[in-house]
């Protein structure tokens, strides 16, 4: 037995209610199926905010203490502070809100970032925010990049460590962190294709002042509204954009008037009321995780086989480059969790695999496939052989 099928086989019984041992489900770089025990989650939930009611936040804030302990175990980061939001995009405004915009209207970015982070970006420059896009690739052009271009009018930059139309990785993040420190200029990674696929410790990379964007909507398998920001515990960035849950610790004390204050927490960029129930049912797949030994050199491995193994048969059916070809020819250990192949056709291709009842995606003229750890061998075949036919038919 293949290393990918003697994973992956141990895995599929326990997403029986995704079904992924007959499904071919390739969106995993989006969304992954969710293990038996994310369901458990849910139904916990309902039990406790029956018996609770009002009084159910204390058990909230416990589950998700335990993503931020995951996190903080991922990232070898035992002192970042963690908050939790709906989506990146709640976290992304708010921490664009801290910064003196007003003094320093400049914002430099990659042309590479997800909608997320574009959208915004751009919406702001249309009123007249600086926003100076830099070639993301090669990662040195991107580093003398950011060396000319960081000045004293510079809020911030702001960009990616794995791209999410390429899946390439910025191996020079360390470095850019680095000059960044030097200028005191902070540092947003969008980190949302990185986490639980390709490890990165903050504390032996010297990363630990960075703002870090973590969702754990794709491979962490925490399913929607488990989005975190991870900030430095000396940070004393004043969101303007601000909700009551970041002086949650104060709330029983009385108005003041006096200067808006914020918790010393990992609520630093909180909004307000929200529906635990994401919470505990991300909670029940970290323990599955952890019960099932998914540490992230074995995740990273998964991954690493299974896209060593997609590009060998994308090779191996010798496509006409004019209709799709690999995005990147760079070796695999230059690319993130997911296969980014380049087609005008990618759309119609995308359709087509559906019709079959495959899984994958397609942003503008790129068509991505992503395993999971649950992803066999003979399903990679599989796939690349559905992709082959729907191709021909062009």
């Amino acid at each position: 037995m293949s290393e990918i099928d003697s994973l992956a086989l141990s895995l599929q019984p326990h997403y029986s209610h995704f079904n992924v041992a007959n499904r071919l489900l390739f969106t995993g770089h989006s969304h992954q199926a969710w293990p038996d025990a994310a369901f458990e989650g849910i139904n916990e939930y309902m039990r406790m905010v029956s018996e609770k009611v009002d009084l159910k936040w204390e058990s909230a804030f416990e589950k998700t203490e335990i993503l931020r302990t995951y996190l903080r175990s991922y990232y070898d980061d035992p002192h970042g502070l963690y908050c939790r939001e709906q989506n990146t995009h709640i976290l992304l405004v708010a921490w664009l809100s801290s910064l003196d915009l007003k003094n320093k209207p400049k914002i430099l970015t990659t042309d590479a970032e997800f909608q997320s982070m574009y959208r915004q970006l751009r919406r702001l420059e249309e009123e007249g925010l600086e926003v100076k896009r830099l070639f993301h690739q090669p990662d040195e052009i991107l580093l003398d990049g950011i060396k000319q271009e960081l000045d004293n009018q510079t809020a911030a930059v702001m960009l990616s460590r794995i791209y999410y139309k390429s899946a390439g990785i910025n191996h020079l993040l360390p470095d850019i962190a680095d000059y960044c420190l030097s200028r005191k200029v902070p540092l947003l990674i969008d980190d949302y294709h990185g986490t639980n696929v390709l490890p990165l410790s903050l504390r032996q990379n010297g990363m630990e002042h960075v703002y870090l964007l973590v969702g754990g909507y794709k491979y962490l398998q925490w399913g929607e509204a488990n989005c975190f920001l991870r900030f430095p515990t000396d940070c004393n960035l004043r969101p303007a954009i601000t909700g009551w849950f970041a002086a949650f610790d104060s709330l029983a004390d009385e108005r003041s008037g006096n200067r808006i204050e914020y918790d010393k927490s990992d609520q630093r960029f909180a909004t307000g009321t929200y529906d635990p129930v994401a919470q505990f049912r991300a909670a029940k797949v970290v323990d599955f995780f952890q019960r099932q030994g998914l540490s992230p050199t074995i995740l990273a491995t998964q991954y690493r086989l299974q896209i060593d193994l997609l590009r060998k048969l994308f090779y191996e059916k010798n496509f006409n480059p004019d209709k799709i070809r690999l995005t990147l020819s760079d070796p695999t250990y230059k690319t993130g969790g997911f296969l980014s192949m380049t087609s005008p056709y990618a759309r119609i291709i995308r359709t087509d695999l559906i019709k079959k009842g495959i899984h994958t995606d397609a942003r503008g003229s790129v068509l991505r496939i992503g395993p999971a750890p649950y992803t066999t061998e003979n399903q990679c075949v599989t796939v690349i052989e559905e992709l082959k036919e729907s191709v021909q038919k062009i």
